[in-house]
């Protein structure tokens, strides 16, 4: 369960980068704009510098997983574990956070928060056996 927990935490970091370049790098590209239901390039442009900030959000998570995996496999299992924990776990928050706010990004909330919450949950019953 350990491995299943820390395979879905990166899956999760993973889509937290593609978040980060979506958000950070091509946030007023066609695809980027599509995905964000951003209806013109004007409208891309007035929300460019929040999009970029919380895109450094996303990969500062992503990151903080990608650490504790290391420091799991390096044999530090508590300190890899406690990032591997935050890192998702803010996911999670983020990710509900969403789904209560805007009801009408649900689908995007679950992207978010499903793979993390699977991994956390799996974590921790891993460590608990």
């Amino acid at each position: 369960m350990v491995i299943a927990g820390l395979v879905l935490a990166a899956i999760a970091g993973l889509i937290h980068i593609y978040i980060f370049y979506l958000e950070s790098i091509v946030w007023t590209g066609d695809r980027a704009r599509a995905i964000f239901g951003l209806s013109s390039r004007e409208e891309a442009d007035a929300t460019k510098e929040l999009a970029f900030n919380q895109g450094f959000y996303n990969l500062f998570l992503a990151i903080t997983i990608a650490v504790g995996i290391a420091a799991f496999a390096l044999g530090s299992q508590t300190v890899g574990a406690t990032l591997v924990f935050v890192g998702a776990g803010s996911m999670v928050a983020a990710g509900l956070v969403l789904l209560i706010s805007t009801p009408a990004k649900a689908s995007a909330a679950l992207k978010q928060l499903v793979p993390p919450l699977l991994g956390v949950a799996a974590l921790a019953t891993g460590l608990s056996l």
